[in-house]
Parts: C-alpha cells; sequence; structure tokens
C-alpha cells in the first residue's frame, strides 16, 4: 500500500503542466508588478559563461555616478540577460515541463526580468531618483506622525 503511494507521489511530480498553466506562467511574467517579491539570481549562465549577476546590480546601486565604461558594461550586461531571458521564456513556452521545473524556470525569468529593469534604471539615474523620493516621503511621515503623536500626548494630558 506504501508503495503505492510512493509511486502515485512520483507520478504527479512529474506530470507535465497544462496548456493553462503554461499560459498563466507566462501571463505572469508580462503583468505589470511581475518583479514584486522576485530576486535577482545570484549568478547568470549563459553561453557556457557564469557571471555574477546579484552583486554586480548591488555595486551599481551602491555608486553615486557612472562612469562611461560603466554605463557601457551595463548595456553589455542587459543584452546578455535579456538573451538569457528570451531563451528561458521561450523555454517555458515550448518545453515539456514538470510543475517544479516550470516554478524554477518562472521564478529564474522573473529575477532576470527584474535585473533588467533595475539596470535599466541604474544606467538612466531613474533607480537613485526613486530612491531618493522614497526616502523623502518616508522621512516627511515620520514628521507628520511624531507631530501626530505630540499633538495626543499634549491633548491627553490636558
Amino acid at each position: 500500500m506504501d508503495k503505492n503511494r510512493k509511486q502515485n507521489e512520483k507520478t504527479a511530480s512529474e506530470t507535465y503542466i497544462t496548456n493553462e498553466e503554461r499560459k498563466q506562467l507566462l501571463s505572469a511574467l508580462h503583468c505589470r508588478l511581475f518583479w514584486v517579491g522576485q530576486h535577482i539570481p545570484d549568478y547568470v549562465e549563459f553561453e557556457g559563461e557564469t557571471y555574477p549577476l546579484h552583486n554586480y546590480v548591488w555595486e551599481l546601486i551602491q555608486k553615486d555616478e557612472l562612469n562611461p565604461a560603466e554605463k557601457s558594461r551595463i548595456d553589455k550586461c542587459i543584452e546578455i540577460i535579456s538573451a538569457k531571458e528570451k531563451n528561458d521564456e521561450k523555454e517555458l513556452e515550448e518545453r515539456p515541463l514538470t510543475s517544479e521545473e516550470a516554478r524554477k524556470l518562472y521564478h529564474e525569468t522573473a529575477g532576470l526580468l527584474r535585473a533588467i529593469t533595475d539596470l535599466k534604471e541604474i544606467e538612466s539615474g531613474a533607480f537613485k531618483e526613486k530612491t531618493r523620493h522614497f526616502q523623502e516621503q518616508f522621512v516627511n511621515q515620520r514628521i507628520k506622525d511624531a507631530k501626530l503623536w505630540l499633538e495626543f500626548v499634549k491633548n491627553v494630558s490636558k
């Protein structure tokens, strides 16, 4: 009996995704907030080469300004990642995949798309601008909250 259960579990895990599941995954990659909760892969492997993607993006985020050579390197990196992402998406679209394989491929592809988006924003300066804007909003909200608390304490102590 236990052997049959294990065999059924194995069969279920080896079952390929349906066309409907495939369409849902592909559609999710192209929705507006696909990147929410997605992690940039630590490394990306493409055409036999391994690139340290996560650390590279993090190092760029930390820089105040980019020189022309760094911008050129970002363009090359975006080109490499885009090619890898297109390959992954084609696999997700065409290759028979188990649920687990499809899930892993989806998250890898979404992480690559997030890296491409982040790199484009870093290169254009939009990333720094969004960060600055967020920090301003955060500080202003903290000031507003502190004033509300002071007002509350003042009213309570009357």
